[in-house]
């Protein structure tokens, strides 16, 4: 014999089909969504991958004096990656001091970078960079990216006003000739370079050089 309490649970542990209540079901006999309907992520299709965080940083994590030049596919040149050499110009304007340069810079990083841009110049006063003093540049030439292929070389030229006459010689300007062991090249990006000529010393007026631009092609 049941009792009407053991009929009233009989009817709460069943629904009509066999479903338990509360598994499919609201109170109120509505159907009830599933778990994974609820998910709040604004992230795009299952079947669309998502990218990796690191890859996302990767751009940004090099030292800036190491960066990917897009049109090249090279790390800008850095101090380390460059040996400079100096020598005479072949074509240098009249008189007795050193009118112009070649200055040389040899790729030696093993690997392929680039330069741009117009040099600095300074006089290494009795050859120590503690003793630089500034030349004022004036630069000629449009600069562009050149992409220095290992052991390969860049170069930029150096003009200077000229010294006149013979000995110590005399600066038309009325200034006197200053003399330099080495000079001090800093090249955008890629740190300042000392260097001397292979030939003799730096003689010049005024303190001034015209500059060309870092270039694949070698000056005369």
């Amino acid at each position: 014999m049941v009792t009407a309490s053991a009929a009233t649970l009989l009817m709460t542990a069943c629904q009509p089909g066999g479903t338990p209540a509360g598994a499919g079901s609201s109170p109120s006999g509505a159907p009830v969504k599933p778990a994974a309907s609820t998910s709040t992520s604004g992230s795009a299709s299952p079947s669309t991958p998502s990218t990796p965080a690191a890859s996302a940083t990767s751009a940004t994590s090099g030292s800036p004096a190491h960066t990917t030049t897009p049109s090249t596919g090279a790390k800008a040149c850095g101090l380390p990656d460059l040996k400079a050499s100096m020598y005479q110009a072949a074509v240098r304007p009249d008189g007795t001091g050193t009118g112009a340069a070649i200055v040389e810079f040899t790729n030696v990083s093993g690997k392929a970078c680039t330069v741009q841009g117009y040099p600095t110049v300074a006089g290494a006063g009795n050859g120590s960079p503690e003793k630089n003093r500034p030349l004022k540049v004036t630069t000629t030439g449009g600069a562009s990216t050149v992409k220095v292929a290992a052991g390969g070389k860049a170069w930029t030229k150096l003009t200077f006003v000229q010294v006149q006459g013979e000995a110590d010689g005399y600066c038309k300007s009325g200034a006197t000739p200053a003399s330099y062991p080495t000079l001090v090249v800093g090249v955008p990006g890629a740190g300042a370079h000392q260097v001397a000529l292979t030939d003799g010393v730096i003689a010049e007026c005024d303190d001034k050089v015209t500059v060309t631009a870092l270039s694949a092609a070698k000056p005369s």
